[in-house]
């Protein structure tokens, strides 16, 4: 059966505890659409407490069980809801996804003195000062939970880097520790190296580090019994200790976990592989790059060569290690790295991971369920903002369940209309698909043989004309202007 995987949560998801129970009350309308994995937002408690998305981690072993932060619950439910919710979704066949951020810790307890040296944010390998003393909140004590679960002692020798420093400017400061001077060697060259990126960052060429990261992984898989992993942030930490920690996790929970990195480098596919061959194949990485040729496509509309689409994706030269988005809780509207697909697009882009050969699609919850929200925008002005419900997307979903099987046959000849057809197998049926981005068109495409004589038509209802397969195989499809059609045999439904 095809693999879904569904993003739970965006950036905007509402608070107030209630997402856990939310998507328990949704198990079984997800399961029946043909969802086989959730993605849940960081379940852990943060600095920000239970206004916080969950990305500036504060207690690894905090699900919503201690009084910490401001409360007990995180933004999205209790330990006890998360708990309820991970049972009910597992038992409609759901497997879930756990959302693993081991960059950087936030919100500590105390100030430690230690020294630094402050480094140019645009080349944090340019020195702007020679080592001094500075103090920083480096000391997490935990005074909700104390040392149940975990007698692990965050302090500054675990760490690589702050953004903060009592009475200096802002900055950057490199920590000297027992672990030397400099940060850890990573994938790429931007910014001279992005080892740091926010808050107190992790240095993971601790053994002690690395020993209880490694342990609260098992750790956690007992607490909610997930079967994957997305790992936040990767290209700022180093491949090797990705390979220990996937090794490990494997190894004490008897399974193999599934990992997706977010590597995020729109445009710089060699970055990419140079991670996946970093990290010997162990993970699969989002793919960034057909993300942004998607929101190009969406802004460019007719000017936009549709048949390069895939040109330079991940999907399209590591298909088995590539998980494919149309959007994500980072690339939506008002967010920092945002990189949104217009509307009329989405169903084109969805098609294209849904409906085809090779990747892992997954969807974003605001294009299956809507959402509408409002916040600043980076001009620093109040903008609200509406995401509509994706047309046509529940029945991509249920088409992928039942219509995307098979050999496939790509059509992209054209720059603005483009298709391919899957043959079936395994006792499901095939599929045409036509995508459009300017006027009115048609393309001749083969379906196979064993479709003679049989009637295809557009199960998405974007074109109302019947397609007649021929004795050979081949049918006349057409692709109506700025769209895309799924065609499938008439006696046929999902």
């Amino acid at each position: 059966m095809n693999q879904v995987l569904l993003q739970g949560f965006h950036w905007y998801s509402e608070g107030n505890a209630t997402l856990y129970t939310e998507l328990e009350h949704k198990a079984d309308f997800l399961s029946e659409l043909g969802i086989s994995s959730i993605w849940l937002p960081p379940v852990y408690k943060a600095a920000g407490g239970g206004y916080s998305v969950g990305y500036d981690p504060y207690d690894l072993y905090d699900l919503g069980e201690f009084d910490q932060k401001g409360g007990v619950p995180t933004k999205y439910g209790t330990k006890q809801q998360l708990l309820s919710a991970c049972k009910t979704l597992q038992a409609h066949g759901i497997s879930i996804v756990a959302d693993i951020v081991l960059n950087h810790k936030a919100g500590g307890d105390e100030k430690e003195t230690f020294h630094a040296v402050r480094v140019d944010p645009e080349n944090r390998q340019r020195n702007l000062s020679e080592p001094y003393e500075i103090e920083s909140y480096t000391k997490f004590t935990f005074p909700g939970r104390g040392k149940t679960y975990s007698e692990f002692q965050w302090d500054f020798t675990c760490f690589s880097g702050v953004d903060y420093a009592e009475g200096e400017p802002s900055g950057i400061f490199q920590i000297i520790n027992q672990h030397g001077a400099g940060w850890e060697q990573v994938i790429g060259e931007e910014k001279g190296n992005y080892d740091y990126l926010m808050y107190n960052d992790i240095d993971h060429r601790s053994p002690f580090v690395r020993e209880e990261l490694g342990r609260w992984g098992t750790w956690l898989h007992d607490q909610i019994f997930f079967d994957g992993v997305r790992l936040d942030a990767v290209k700022h930490q180093s491949p090797e200790f990705y390979v220990e920690w996937l090794d490990t996790l494997r190894k004490t929970t008897g399974k193999p976990i599934f990992a997706v990195g977010e590597y995020w480098a729109p445009g710089h596919l060699p970055l990419l592989l140079e991670y996946i061959e970093a990290t010997k194949g162990r993970m699969s990485l989002f793919d960034a790059c057909l993300q942004h040729q998607f929101h190009l496509a969406s802004k460019q509309g007719e000017h936009y060569a549709l048949n390069q689409i895939l040109k330079k994706s991940l999907v399209a030269v590591r298909p088995e290690l590539s998980v494919t988005v149309v959007a994500n809780h980072d690339t939506q509207p008002l967010q920092q790295l945002e990189a949104p697909v217009e509307p009329w697009f989405k169903p084109l882009a969805y098609a294209l991971i849904l409906l085809r050969e090779g990747g892992y699609p997954c969807i974003f919850y605001p294009d299956l369920f809507g959402s509408n929200y409002s916040d600043k925008g980076s001009d620093g002005n109040e903008y609200e903002v509406d995401l509509p419900i994706v047309k046509g997307l529940e029945t991509l979903i249920k088409a992928r369940k039942i219509h995307a099987y098979g050999g496939q046959r790509d059509y992209f000849d054209k720059p603005n209309c483009i298709g391919w057809t899957r043959e079936g197998d395994m006792g499901f049926e095939g599929c045409a698909v036509v995508l459009n981005n300017s006027g009115d068109d048609q393309i001749s495409m083969e379906v196979g043989g064993h479709y003679k004589g049989q009637v295809f038509y557009d199960l998405l209802g974007n074109s109302t004309q019947e397609v007649q397969i021929n004795d050979s195989g081949w049918g006349d499809f057409p692709g109506p202007e700025r769209s895309v059609s799924l065609y499938v045999p008439k006696d046929r439904s999902l």
